[in-house]
């Protein structure tokens, strides 16, 4: 069974495990920017592909195609990814400061 823990011992969890918004927007703001982000960058992914794949369509030859691919397959795709947060005994140490 486990211990009971204290309530210091639990004021130290909660500031190590809690999050605090710190990039200076609405903490629900999250809640749309995240799909968004995401749908954009794979929409802008997919719109690149589209543009390379469209040289190689109809009746081109073989040199034509493989040069299409080789440009689709070496470009470098975007990515977003989501950063953490910070944690809230860190976040009050800097609103004290």
């Amino acid at each position: 069974m486990r211990s009971r823990k204290t309530p210091q011992e639990k004021k130290q969890l909660s500031l190590a495990r809690d999050r605090r918004n710190n990039y200076g927007e609405n903490d629900k703001a999250s809640r749309k920017t995240v799909p968004f982000r995401k749908a954009s960058v794979n929409r802008a992914n997919r719109h690149a592909d589209r543009r390379t794949l469209t040289d190689a369509t109809g009746d081109n030859d073989a040199e034509v195609t493989e040069s299409a691919e080789l440009r689709l397959r070496g470009r470098r795709r975007k990515v977003w990814r989501k950063w953490p947060d910070m944690a809230l005994g860190e976040y009050i140490n800097q609103r004290k400061a």
